[in-house]
């Protein structure tokens, strides 16, 4: 139904700050709360944030709590995740998801982005 691509992923400096967009296609993103996460090479992928939708709250793992900020574009069909402070332990690729689900007492989203590498350097 929709269709995500990532994009803003580099290299940065601990300390520094990074942007990542996520630009969806086919669906308009009002349609689907919207969530971000991370998976490190030989990790469990990660919750990182989810944003507010049909006057649901944002939702964030402590270990990001005011440092990572997420936001949408609705004009652009775009949602954001804005990483400051990063640290090397954020070192991964992120992903965008759309559409999540309660299945078994946990959410599954129905739609991913390909990924972005962000890799902080110390």
């Amino acid at each position: 139904q929709v269709h995500l691509v990532e994009s803003g992923g580099g290299l940065v400096q601990a300390g520094g700050s990074l942007r990542l967009s996520c630009a969806a296609s086919g669906r308009t993103i009002s349609s689907y709360a919207m969530g971000w996460f991370r998976q490190a090479p030989g990790k469990e992928r990660e919750f990182v944030r989810r944003d507010t939708w049909s006057g649901m709250r944002t939702y964030y793992a402590e270990s990001v709590k005011g440092r990572f900020t997420i936001s949408r574009d609705n004009a652009k069909n775009t949602v954001y995740l804005q990483m400051n402070s990063l640290q090397p332990e954020d070192t991964a690729v992120y992903y965008c998801a759309a559409n999540p689900r309660l299945l078994g007492g946990s959410y599954v989203y129905d739609y991913w982005g390909q990924g972005t590498q962000v890799t902080v350097s110390s």
